[in-house]
């Protein structure tokens, strides 16, 4: 008995991780800030150079994502409008040390920590894509004195937020596979089971982490297997993953579907002269985000000026032309 109770709160143990820099992890190559905990976090610098830059953005990514996924808007319209874009590995991912109690709070004060020791100004723009949504609410929630504006891109939700109503939650919660249906439960009731359910081959786990999602939308298709096919996309992938799953890809379900310490559904207008503006973007046929629950927040939160694109799915910020729009529309005010 006690032999098997020894192999069982082992199986469930992860790993340490493979720290950047460390004797035994990989080298730090990015550029890095000391936050305030001691902790690195790693970056990356894009567009117009931070001293001639009209606009500074401060953009999360997303599931499996890093500091080299900046945003994709064209070169001539970076330019034109003067947008200096700086993205970040978010802890645990790529070259930043992980963060054991990462939160959308913590999220929030390390993005302040960031825009501080890179001199962007006592106000900047933050952008977030996919799982990267939440820091975007941390952000709205704990630092929105430092905003000059927000964007969400596809922004994850979490099933669970008591704003949504039982019934409409619960309805779009079934609609994923029963493994990732089976992955958030895991998360939400026993997160310290997330490495163990994650890795174990008697059930099917995340289906994202599998590498077995299948996205409904063409797009989305057609995008990835264009991805898919670049050498570099999976070398990117590698690194981003490269200190260990448990502390990027296994903490990002239980920080983003776990228990929250608020609902983003009850924030009030952290803006009520509506000065800075807040965006959100949506595909209608996006497999990851239910649009239902999407619009449902809109119409909570009707300060935030939703976008809905039809056709398209959760990829939509790949797409040719939209990032374009996008730059346009959230620090213009043209029309979307």
């Amino acid at each position: 008995m006690v032999g098997f109770l020894a192999w069982a709160y082992k199986s469930i143990q992860p790993p340490p991780s493979a720290i950047c820099g460390s004797p035994n992890g990989p080298p730090v190559i990015a550029p890095r800030i000391r936050l305030q905990d001691g902790r690195h976090l790693a970056y990356r610098e894009s567009g117009v150079p931070r001293e001639r830059a009209k606009y500074k953005i401060i953009m999360a990514h997303g599931f499996t994502g890093s500091r080299n996924d900046t945003f994709p808007a064209s070169e001539e319209i970076v330019k034109e409008l003067g947008v200096y874009i700086v993205t970040f590995d978010r802890p645990g991912y790529g070259e930043s040390d992980p963060h054991p109690k990462r939160s959308a709070r913590s999220a929030a004060l390390d993005i302040e920590q960031l825009a501080d020791q890179l001199d962007l100004g006592p106000k900047f723009y933050v952008m977030g894509f996919s799982l990267g949504g939440h820091a975007m609410w941390g952000s709205l929630k704990y630092i929105p004195h430092r905003l000059a504006g927000a964007a969400l891109l596809a922004p994850v939700i979490n099933y669970r937020w008591p704003g949504f109503p039982a019934n409409l939650s619960k309805e779009a919660y079934y609609q994923q596979a029963r493994q990732d249906q089976w992955a958030l439960r895991v998360a939400y009731y026993t997160p310290w089971l997330t490495y163990w359910w994650n890795t174990q081959k008697w059930f099917p786990s995340s289906s994202v982490i599998q590498g077995t999602w299948k996205p409904l939308n063409k797009h989305d298709r057609e995008l990835g297997l264009k991805l898919a096919a670049r050498a570099r996309s999976a070398e990117r992938l590698k690194a981003a993953v490269q200190q260990g799953l448990f502390e990027s890809l296994h903490r990002d379900l239980m920080v983003m579907f776990g228990k929250w310490d608020f609902d983003p559904l009850e924030l009030n207008n952290p803006f009520p002269n509506n000065d800075v503006p807040v965006h959100m973007w949506q595909g209608d046929e996006d497999a990851l985000v239910p649009v239902t629950l999407q619009r449902y927040i809109s119409e909570k939160l009707s300060w935030i000026h939703y976008h809905e694109l039809p056709g398209v799915g959760h990829l939509f910020s790949l797409m040719e032309g939209i990032p374009d729009r996008i730059l346009k529309c959230f620090l213009l005010g043209e029309q979307c």
